[in-house]
């Protein structure tokens, strides 16, 4: 029911507007009045009437000036200027400030709830094409996603320039800009479920993940299977230290209401230029490795890595090394789940945990290299691949000639161990594509068909699958939803004689204005003009 309000300092035609007219009956609330803009303004502010009615002629504040402020602060209202006076200066002045209709006195109820209707007509129009806007932006926010994650790749990786990162946000209304910037990653992991499988409990983390950083000073970019990347904004390095400490305490907080999940974070150190996020990420990256070496929830600084806080460094001495860091679980879990971008850090931090100088001894650096050897070996086997796909440790090759061989050597097996398990795990996943491809070819007429139902249906999490489908097609899982479905539209349109609407229902979408538009979207012409045999021409996804 659409909300109006009027202004009038005359006490007997105010009355007659508001009581010889039946409001209700059609459809509207007389949500208030006044006598002059002055006493209506702070009403109006606080009402949030649709319709405004305002006699133009008021003490204290008159129509126009009212419509002026109105029009400031809640643009979307539609006045409507009842005056006794003809003058073409009142109506131009009328026109500018935007008002939608300009009526004369003397007016009769009939005729002004004719105005009325028709101002909120062009109403009723504008909020169902912002209905139909905000539906195709949720449909699309995948493919949105996705952008972000490009524009995050682009920001620590370097790759770009700093006007170019800036034009690549601003298309995704994001704003990067800012004094000084600190990026921390950080994954929250379901200790009782399968990494891949579907949690509502990690759904929910998620949602409250994203209201936590729903702030100007915070950003937030998806990583897939790897967390969360915050990115920090402020004016100050001491500024975006006391934020980015709030909002990593109420994430602590948010969590202390879940059994069964573990968090991990790496913190990077602030930096002042868009092009020196690398370093930010890079330092981010270190710390945030740890969490294949500890056990516990953890959120780490860079700087306490560095500083040595979980780090011995005393000499080396066999008597020293704690045999627990020496632990191939390590290796195994990282094997498992780890990235192969991540395999520097990952080794880096593995053996700052043993000590500073342990592969300084030769004997040391074979026994290392042999377990790391040993243990993607029995890795690849579980896998059903073969040792043979991996470089083998010979003594003579020069492996063993100094600690940066050694290192590099187990960074190589490791690396390759990854591509090996992405390979399979890609011919797995082939299988699971092909089912949502199925269960879509089978469903695509259902409106509520969606990747939280598809993901579900394979036991995957959201954000998984939608990585997942990425990779194995080209394409964002709502993306090949959508053009299956444009796909079978087309198909209807050009061989049955069926209505527009119709052919909507029987692709997914009730509403046919909402099919007319996202057609329009995709496709560049409209379902009509498609028919009619006009020729395709793609436009905006």
């Amino acid at each position: 029911m659409l909300k109006v309000f009027l202004v009038e300092d005359e006490f007997v035609v105010r009355q007659g507007i508001k009581n010889n007219i039946d409001w209700k009956s059609h459809g509207y609330d007389f949500c208030g009045e006044a006598a002059d803009g002055e006493l209506a303004f702070p009403m109006i502010q606080k009402l949030k009437p649709d319709i405004v009615i305002t006699d133009i002629r008021m003490p204290f504040m008159d129509g126009l000036v009212l419509s002026r402020l109105i029009k400031k602060e809640l643009p979307w209202v539609e006045i409507i200027i009842l005056s006794g006076y003809e003058e073409f200066e009142y109506a131009k002045e009328g026109i500018k400030i935007g008002i939608a209709q300009y009526l004369l006195k003397p007016i009769n109820g009939e005729e002004l709830l004719k105005e009325v209707d028709t101002v909120s007509e062009k109403i009723r129009e504008r909020h169902k094409e912002n209905e139909i806007r905000d539906k195709y932006i949720k449909e699309m926010e995948e493919n949105f996603l996705k952008e972000q994650k490009d524009l995050f790749q682009y920001l620590v990786t370097g790759s770009k320039s700093a006007a170019q990162l800036l034009e690549m946000a601003d298309r995704l209304d994001i704003d990067i800009s800012a004094m000084w910037y600190n990026i921390v990653l950080i994954k929250i992991q379901s200790t009782y479920h399968a990494y891949e499988e579907f949690s509502n409990s990690l759904i929910e983390i998620e949602e409250k993940l994203k209201e936590i950083a729903d702030e100007a000073s915070l950003l937030m970019f998806d990583r897939n299977l790897e967390g969360k990347a915050l990115l920090f904004k402020g004016d100050s390095k001491e500024e975006i230290i006391k934020i980015q400490n709030g909002y990593l305490d109420k994430i602590k907080d948010m969590l202390m209401e879940y059994e069964n999940v573990r968090y991990f974070g790496g913190i990077g150190i602030p930096v002042n230029r868009l092009g020196e996020l690398t370093v930010s990420f890079e330092k981010a990256s270190h710390a945030f490795a740890h969490r294949y070496l500890v056990n516990e929830s953890l959120i780490l600084k860079s700087e306490e890595i560095e500083q040595g806080v979980y780090i011995e460094k005393e000499k080396f001495n066999i008597s020293n090394v704690n045999p627990k860091h020496i632990d191939r679980n390590k290796i195994r879990e990282f094997l498992k789940v780890g990235d192969k971008e991540e395999v520097i850090y990952f080794v880096d931090e593995f053996f700052k945990d043993l000590g500073t100088n342990v592969m300084k001894s030769n004997m040391f650096r074979q026994y290392i290299i042999m377990d790391a050897y040993f243990c993607v070996a029995d890795f690849l086997e579980d896998i059903k691949i073969s040792r043979d796909e991996i470089e083998t440790f010979d003594a003579d090759s020069g492996i063993l000639q100094s600690e940066k061989t050694a290192v590099n050597y187990i960074v190589r097996i490791i690396k390759k161990a990854l591509e090996l398990r992405e390979k399979t795990a890609s011919n797995r996943y082939g299988d699971i594509v092909g089912e949502v491809m199925d269960y879509i070819e089978q469903n695509y007429a259902d409106e509520e068909l969606s990747l939280n139902l598809l993901a579900s249906h394979v036991n995957f999490s959201p954000n998984h699958l939608s990585m997942i489908f990425s990779q194995q097609t080209g394409k964002t899982l709502i993306k090949y939803l959508t053009d299956f479905r444009m796909n079978k539209a087309k198909e209807l349109l050009r061989c049955t004689g069926k209505r527009s609407s119709s052919i909507a229902m029987e692709v997914g979408y009730r509403d046919p204005h909402y099919f007319s538009y996202l057609f329009k979207k995709t496709q560049g012409i409209t379902p009509t003009q498609y028919r009619g045999g006009k020729n395709l021409e793609l436009g905006e996804e």
